[in-house]
């Protein structure tokens, strides 16, 4: 796996993870929304830490800078 994202957009999904994290969690949501909200934030989190987004390489698409 090749590195697609860059360091703004990394940041930018584990900001966004964890606030949809928390919203499931934090019971802000309930039901098919909570879970939904898990599920896309652990997502975001996991391609965050990994640097590797497996939508971005299906398009051939890349915010990384070569």
């Amino acid at each position: 796996m090749k590195v697609n994202e860059s360091n703004a957009d990394r940041i930018m999904r584990a900001v966004v993870g964890v606030v949809l994290l928390f919203l499931g969690f934090g019971g802000m949501l309930v039901g098919t929304w909570a879970i939904v909200a898990d599920v896309l934030g652990a997502i975001m989190l996991l391609t965050a830490a990994i640097g590797f987004c497996p939508l971005y390489a299906v398009f051939k698409f890349s915010t990384k800078k070569s």
